[in-house]
């Protein structure tokens, strides 16, 4: 048996409505442009039918290899995202947002540099060319990304101008220690897996990528954002005490 070359995570909370053309979008583009690739819809506790529309979609395209991991109670997206990437078999995994808020014709763009040996992590950003967002989000959710991003500098360190966009590839020989360890399951898990990777050496390159703002996003503005300031200042305390750093990644050949 044939491993997959390439795999798409998918996290999924409440998105049965949504979700069919959604999916259909990724099924064609992989069966067309990536073809070997497998799609990975996590459901996480979702209670409108999410997974049941993904498996009877799956059944009618058996062209593309996909599967639904499901768990029966809403865990967070963090924890849907780590359990989908480590399910995987492909060299190669990324997670992508069920909303499809960036296209997954941007896809090359952070999997390319992985392929061609330049880097172990990339993921997407809609800080550094902003003439790449089409439709933009509200500007208090917005200026709140702003502020937590601010916050994210200031509390690890970390260089990039956005942490949170929904689209990042991994080299999982080389990702899946730092996956592994990671303990934020809501939406600080971005943060978390950077910060973590960065303090493993691993080589991580942020691109800007098309974008646009669909509404009914499950993140709430002012709720989420105490939490994932209490999420990045624990992760910052975390590591003070002494958590152990990840193990250094293989050597990527070219």
């Amino acid at each position: 048996m044939n491993l997959p070359s390439l795999a798409v995570v998918v996290p999924a909370f409440n998105e049965a409505q949504r979700l069919t053309d959604n999916l259909l979008t990724l099924l064609g583009y992989l069966q067309t442009y990536r073809r070997g690739a497998e799609l990975i819809l996590v459901d996480d506790g979702s209670t409108d039918g999410t997974a049941q529309v993904a498996k009877e979609l799956f059944a009618r395209r058996p062209d593309v290899a996909a599967r639904v991991l499901r768990f029966a109670e809403n865990r967070g997206k963090g924890h849907a995202v780590r359990a989908g990437l480590l399910a995987a078999q492909a060299p190669i995994a990324l997670f992508s947002d069920a909303d499809l808020s960036t296209p997954i014709t941007e896809l090359p763009k952070i999997v390319g540099p992985i392929e061609h040996g330049q880097d172990e992590i990339v993921f997407g950003s809609r800080a550094l060319d902003r003439s790449l967002i089409g439709h933009r989000q509200p500007w208090r959710r917005e200026q709140g990304g702003k502020v937590f991003n601010a916050i994210v500098r200031l509390t690890t360190g970390l260089p990039f101008s956005d942490t949170q966009c929904g689209f990042k590839a991994f080299r999982m020989e080389a990702a899946r220690p730092i996956i592994e360890q990671a303990e934020i399951n809501g939406f600080g898990f971005d943060v978390e897996l950077l910060f973590l990777a960065q303090r493993a050496g691993l080589r991580l390159r942020e691109v800007p990528v098309r974008w646009d703002h669909h509404e009914g996003s499950k993140v709430h503005i002012v709720r989420d954002s105490l939490r994932m300031f209490s999420e990045v200042v624990s992760l910052r305390r975390r590591i003070a005490r002494g958590a152990p750093r990840p193990a250094s990644s293989p050597e990527m050949s070219p």
